[in-house]
């Protein structure tokens, strides 16, 4: 998996909002998903995701969609 496009919704509860209720940026994101150690998927909702770190040093799970082989939008991301 290495995604060239990441879509980010900027509008009230969007991803944008919902990464950053976690205190996380889209740079963070963006970087476990450049960077990311292992996949799973959702407990909670059945869709893929990675973990991996971000440059700080905190682990995270980035929960997403695959648009195709080459786009994902981030759907939430937070420290696990």
């Amino acid at each position: 998996m290495s995604w060239t496009r990441i879509i980010w919704d900027h509008l009230p509860d969007g991803n944008v909002e919902h990464v950053e209720e976690h205190d996380l940026t889209t740079d963070e994101v963006e970087h476990v998903l450049a960077n990311f150690d292992s996949t799973g998927v959702s407990q909670s909702s059945g869709r893929p995701c990675v973990f991996g770190y971000t440059p700080d040093g905190r682990y995270v799970i980035v929960i997403y969609e695959e648009v195709d082989e080459d786009t994902v939008v981030p759907v939430t991301a937070y420290e696990v």
